[in-house]
């Protein structure tokens, strides 16, 4: 067997970050079209309620284009229906035609969410779903706000949904119902063939199609990626169909194994990629040198393992973290400049002084903060400033700080 080819540490940064649209013109003005083919290239973008400056799926398109505006999202979710949102490894939003390939991962959750629904809740969201379903037939789109209903005093979060809450969440991730818009950020149901464009409700792949699909679509995102990788993309696929297909196109030559550097001096880790690919790395645009505020759900840092393999950035969200034990803050941003990491910030939009406040700034090791990166750090803040429309930016006394 031939040795597998090395790639440097530096291209494979580079290929994750120009797969997932951060090596693209941040300046360039986003239409309708061009969001779609922005998220369809990164293959979705995840949805977050925390909004200590704006919510994470805002911030991650605004993140890789500076024009971006929210009323874009809606209008493609709402009125084009080019997107839709449903579950990856948590709530996403998804390019519409992806959809067909949603309905075998519809079957897999039915019987999964059933089961960890009776072990929350016991059997009584199920006797809801019918009458749930002829309800939204007859009279239209609902919030789970519409029923009657009360929430237990000792509700600790969304395991104490109420029944119908319950049983609104199991018909969505399940297939039955799409959320047709929101209000506020709450989910407005209604039945999927009112939703969904007519043309992808009679598509229904094989399990065979959907495994193929599944696991090619990620690497294309990825560019090179483990099988676990692969598998954890979509969240759709179990270990063992990943594994078993990179085996099987490696035996067919549609994929080559390779061996990607580490930035933190582990030895380089094996995976698989196209067979052109490592002739055309050097080919690579390099990403922007701008400084950037990644949030805590960017695509590039989900992977936390991948992040510290590929970047020596080690990462957490702390938002679960009790006060006391935590080692940064509530909700950190991670700072990206060019295709390093170089630091962490916490800020937020204080609305009732109409400004963007930073409260603390940590420079990574060996990271100088000097005029250069703070001008850089200082054009970025107010980036956000104006999309927020916030009247100046602030740092409070003491925000540098050095590594706790």
């Amino acid at each position: 067997m031939p040795t597998p080819t090395v790639i440097p540490n530096s291209h494979a940064r580079r290929l994750l970050l120009q797969r997932q649209g951060l090596c693209a013109a941040p300046r360039q003005k986003l239409d309708a079209a061009g969001l779609k083919r922005m998220i369809e290239a990164m293959g979705f973008v995840q949805v977050d309620s925390i909004a200590t400056v704006e919510r994470a799926h805002h911030m991650i398109l605004l993140t890789r284009n500076e024009t971006y505006r929210p009323a874009l999202l809606t209008r493609a979710l709402e009125r084009d229906r080019a997107l839709f949102e449903n579950w990856t490894h948590d709530a996403s939003i998804i390019p519409s035609r992806f959809f067909p390939y949603w309905r075998p991962r519809f079957r897999r959750e039915a019987e999964r969410l059933r089961t960890r629904y009776r072990d929350w809740h016991g059997e009584v969201f199920e006797d809801h779903l019918v009458e749930l379903l002829n309800h939204i037939r007859t009279q239209g789109p609902v919030m789970a706000r519409d029923f009657n209903h009360t929430r237990p005093q000792t509700a600790r979060g969304w395991w104490d949904w109420h029944p119908a809450k319950t049983a609104l969440e199991f018909l969505w991730r399940t297939g039955a119902l799409s959320i047709c818009r929101r209000e506020g950020f709450q989910k407005v149901y209604d039945l999927t063939e009112r939703v969904m464009p007519p043309e992808l409700l009679d598509d229904h792949p094989h399990d065979a199609d959907f495994v193929d699909w599944a696991a090619s679509s990620a690497l294309e995102r990825l560019g090179v990626a483990t099988s676990g990788e692969l598998a954890a993309f979509w969240a759709s696929l179990t270990p063992a169909e990943a594994k078993r297909w990179c085996e099987e196109r490696l035996a067919a030559g549609e994929v080559i194994e390779v061996l990607v550097e580490g930035a933190d001096g582990r030895p380089p880790r094996k995976a698989i990629c196209q067979p052109n690919l490592p002739e055309r790395l050097r080919e690579l645009a390099e990403a922007p040198p701008r400084l950037r505020v990644l949030s805590p759900f960017d695509p590039v840092i989900r992977d936390r393992n991948r992040l510290q393999r590929l970047f020596d950035f080690d990462y957490r969200i702390e938002i679960f973290v009790p006060a006391p034990q935590r080692r940064y803050g509530y909700y950190v941003f991670p700072l990206l400049e060019g295709e390093r990491f170089v630091g962490r910030l916490d800020m937020r939009h204080d609305k009732a002084a109409d400004a963007l406040r930073v409260t603390a700034l940590w420079p990574e090791p060996r990271v100088k903060w000097g005029k250069g990166r703070r001008r850089r750090l200082e054009a970025e803040l107010e980036r956000h400033r104006r999309y927020l429309g916030a009247g100046r930016v602030a740092f409070d006394d003491g925000s540098l700080q050095s590594a706790p």
